[in-house]
């Protein structure tokens, strides 16, 4: 392991978001979430071998309601990839690696 996934919360969001150099890929999940743990590996894997491309971060919408609320996070896992702090993709539940690495890459790429 070693790469670390920033955690987000409601106080701490918007600062990690805007303050990113490169895209911020944001995993809204919850602890009793059954997809959500699914894909956790998943995120870790890209995390490593994307590191200095992309920033991962997990908000756990039980405990940062109100960063939930503002982007009407209705399914978890939702995934929101983030460029200069501006949501520009969101992807809606659990998925294997290379189907979500297809759904980003051209948001990544933009």
């Amino acid at each position: 392991m070693g790469v670390k996934i920033i955690e987000l919360d409601d106080r701490n969001f918007d600062e990690q978001i805007k303050s990113s150099e490169v895209p911020v890929l944001v995993d809204f999940w919850a602890e009793w979430c059954g997809p959500c743990k699914m894909i956790a590996p998943i995120l870790e894997e890209i995390a490593q071998e994307r590191e200095g491309e992309i920033v991962i971060g997990k908000v756990n919408v039980d405990e940062s309601l109100q960063v939930a609320r503002r982007f009407e996070i209705m399914s978890i896992p939702t995934l929101m990839l983030f460029r200069d702090g501006e949501p520009v993709k969101r992807v809606i539940g659990a998925m294997p690696k290379r189907a979500l690495l297809r759904e980003l890459e051209p948001a990544l790429n933009a």
